[in-house]
């Protein structure tokens, strides 16, 4: 998997650490607060954007008062005490980034999320100097299936994108790495375990945990 590649870029939620089911919670609660339900459809429609994006989508459709670095600031205060102490790195991760390293093979992070909460859990468990670039969508014009933030994310890794490996767990995502030309590993989420078959299809290699890879 790791033949002719310079540069690994992960995803963060889902991919590089076991986070996504707690944003479900936050929207509820965070939508509770002005009275109002979480929709089934809200986790389709807002999957791949940046958090920033994601604000936007949120103020309009529920027609919030709060001006967008509000909601944002209150997302962030709403997951922080999460990414600090619940949300642990993937199996096998620290390892594999580890193994990376020593091969001299370059790293890089290509979140939706915030930079503050990808920052603080990258730091949490120790990684965060293994990382040459980091890169969220709200750094470049558009978020996911867009390929801007995994080129970002390559151009910071000094690494041409035919060189690359992404590490994705959503369907925007593995779309947003095959659009910048790279090579995508889906991993496996009980998020997106449902869509299985298409992030199989759709990617060029499939794992379920970060052991024996390469």
């Amino acid at each position: 998997m790791l033949t002719n590649i310079d540069a690994v870029l992960f995803d963060l939620d889902g991919s590089l650490v076991d986070s996504m089911w707690l944003w479900e919670d936050i929207d509820i609660a965070y939508l509770g607060r002005y009275g109002i339900t979480l929709p089934g459809d809200l986790q389709g429609m807002i999957e791949g954007m940046s958090f920033s994006e994601t604000a936007a989508y949120f103020k309009e459709r529920f027609c919030l008062p709060d001006p967008l670095e509000e909601i944002k600031a209150e997302w962030n205060r709403m997951a922080w005490d999460k990414y600090t102490h619940q949300v642990p790195l993937k199996a096998g991760a620290d390892a594999f980034i580890q193994h990376c390293h020593k091969e001299n093979i370059r790293l890089g992070i290509a979140s939706s999320n915030s930079r503050a909460l990808v920052e603080n859990v990258l730091t949490v468990h120790g990684v965060i100097g293994f990382f040459d670039g980091i890169v969220t969508a709200c750094d470049v014009e558009k978020g996911k299936p867009a390929p801007d933030v995994y080129l970002e994310a390559a151009r910071q890794c000094g690494a041409d994108p035919k060189r690359c490996l992404v590490f994705e767990d959503i369907i925007p995502g593995i779309m947003a790495g095959k659009a910048a030309g790279m090579k995508v590993c889906a991993v496996e989420d009980d998020y997106s375990r449902h869509q299985e078959a298409e992030k199989r299809r759709l990617a060029d290699y499939y794992i379920k945990d970060y052991f024996n890879i390469v």
